[in-house]
């Protein structure tokens, strides 16, 4: 393993240990030459899951996308990286027990959608937003108002979602 201080190839492993998730090893690394320690991560190489995009387009499944996509719907919220890095595994996992070798990109960001609404209502409704293309205010206040239990949702609530709609419906 090269060293990523001074590149050299001579490391040791000091210490090995079962990583955070399912087939994983993490390994504390030392150079024989500048001493300096590092961290290194071994994964099982599974066959891959393709995912089929919207437009037809065909790619590998990206663990480290989706960790992106999910971290910048709970930027500035109180949710840890170890949190959403457990979320991912849990999807990722789903994917692999579902046997398809290709799924449809829509049932990977519903499954995201599902494991964000269960976690944080902003961070679930920011990537929703994003994900299923809201086309005006509107299409915010119909995913609030399913978050909203019935009985906390004021009468002025519809009549303001019916305005909203509405006037969307005009400018169409």
């Amino acid at each position: 393993m090269k060293c990523p201080y001074c590149t050299n190839l001579n490391t040791r492993v000091v210490d090995s240990r079962p990583g955070k998730i399912e087939y994983e090893v993490r390994r504390r690394r030392e150079c024989q030459i500048c001493s300096r320690r590092f961290t290194t991560y071994e994964r099982v190489e599974q066959a891959p899951v393709i995912i089929i995009k919207k437009d037809g387009r065909r790619e590998e499944f990206d663990r480290d996308k989706v960790i992106r996509g999910i971290s910048k719907a709970c930027e500035k919220r109180a949710i840890s990286i170890n949190l959403i890095e457990e979320m991912v595994e849990v999807i990722e996992q789903e994917l692999r027990e579902n046997n398809d070798r290709e799924i449809p990109s829509k049932v990977v960001g519903e499954k995201i959608i599902l494991a964000l609404k269960g976690v944080d209502d902003v961070a679930y409704v920011r990537f929703a937003s994003v994900y299923r293309e809201f086309k005006d205010v509107a299409d915010f206040i119909q995913e609030l108002k399913g978050l909203l239990p019935k009985e906390c949702q004021p009468v002025e609530f519809d009549q303001l979602v019916e305005k909203v709609t509405d006037k969307a419906d005009d400018r169409s």
